[in-house]
Parts: C-alpha cells; structure tokens; sequence
C-alpha cells in the first residue's frame, strides 16, 4: 500500500474507523441501557450505525472486495480480541488491583458472548449488506446512494441484530425470548431510523472523498 496515494490513505482511515467502531461496540456491549424509556438495549447499538455507514463508503469507492477484504480482516480482530479477554479472565489480579477478578469477569465475560454473537451476525450481514448494496447500484445506474445505502442496512441490520442478541442475551439466560423479540424488534427500528436520519452524513462523506480524491461525482 503506498500512502502518498489518497486512495490508499482514504482507505486506511475508514478502515480504522470501521475497525476500532465495531471492536468498541462488542466491549461496551455488556452494558444495557433503556432509549427513551421505551425499549433496553445494548449499550454497543450506538456503534453500528457509523458502521455499516462506512460499509457503504468502503462499498461505494473500493467495491465488493474492498469491503470483504476488511470484514474478514476485521473478524480476525474481533476473534483475536475475545481470546485475550478470555486470557486476561483466566489470569488472576492481586489483591490490591484496583479492578478484581469478578468485577472484571462479570463485564467482560458478557462482552465474550457479545464478541460470538457479532462474529456471527457481522460476517453475515457484512455479506449480505455488499449483495443488496450492490443489487440496488446496478438497477439505479449508480444513482441515488440513499436507496443503496439505507436498502442495505435495512436488510443487513435486521440480520445482525435478531442474531447477535439472540447469541448474547438468550443464549445466556440473560433475556427470555420473549424480551428477546420485543428488544430486538425495538433495536432494528432504532438502527433503522438512525440509519436515516444519517442519509445525509452518507452524501457529505461520498462528497469529502471524491473532493480529496478529485473523482467526479456521479451520485445523486
């Protein structure tokens, strides 16, 4: 890779967001917090919206194999993450570790069945998500960004989050399936309506990168 070439730096910097947005989102995952005092969720849903923006992005300029490329990569990372948590938890602190050894297996020992649940879920609907984005660019000529990108995620983020907290909150006991499907249900809508109300952040990031790379914009 030769970073005075922008293309190459462009797409180094979305793929340390991509990268670093998806790792954060399975450690703070653990934690639930209610939205609205209407529906709990994980904490880690924040995240997943900024990534499958930049699943988009990547899509957009580097194509089908630039995005598979860094999911793989990035699963990779995510399997290499749960295994030195799962060393860390095996690796006993002393006795004046300001973090003890329950406090720290009771938080990252939830996160271990959010890093399986998202290995799964994400390499799935990863895929999924370079299919349909795909699809809707070659029936659209390459216009209108906001069909790809929203039709996309709508399809991906269904996956995702019907897998991924099925894996870590049903499968440990922590929800019955019950509140598995209304918070799942609550989450997808929530991704979904983030997803649109960043339309417009997906349009000034397709104009900043073909500025900087001095293409021609051919969206819309």
């Amino acid at each position: 890779m030769n970073f005075s070439n922008r293309k190459d730096l462009v797409f180094l910097i979305l793929a340390g967001f991509f990268v670093t947005n998806t790792i954060v989102a399975e450690l703070i995952g653990g934690k639930l917090v209610q939205f609205f005092g209407l529906f709990t969720q994980s904490l880690g849903i924040i995240l997943w919206p900024v990534v499958f923006i930049l699943t988009d992005l990547i899509n957009e300029h580097y194509g089908k194999q630039g995005v598979r490329k860094l999911t793989y990569i990035t699963v990779g990372l995510i399997i290499y993450t749960f295994i030195l948590l799962s060393f860390g938890m095996h690796l006993p602190a002393v006795n004046f570790s300001p973090v003890d050894d329950d406090t720290f297996n009771k938080v990252f020992g939830q996160s271990q069945w959010i890093i399986v649940g998202s290995v799964i879920a994400f390499l799935l609907a990863q895929l999924i998500d370079v299919y349909v984005f795909w699809m809707f660019r070659k029936r659209t000529g390459g216009k209108m960004i906001w069909l790809r990108a929203t039709g996309s995620t709508a399809v991906s983020q269904l996956i995702d989050t019907f897998v991924v907290q099925f894996i870590a909150f049903v499968v440990p006991g922590k929800w019955a399936f019950n509140e598995f499907v209304q918070n799942a249900s609550y989450g997808y809508l929530f991704k979904l309506l983030v997803a649109l109300a960043l339309i417009p952040f997906i349009y000034l990031g397709h104009f900043l990168i073909n500025n900087f790379l001095k293409e021609k914009i051919s969206n819309v």
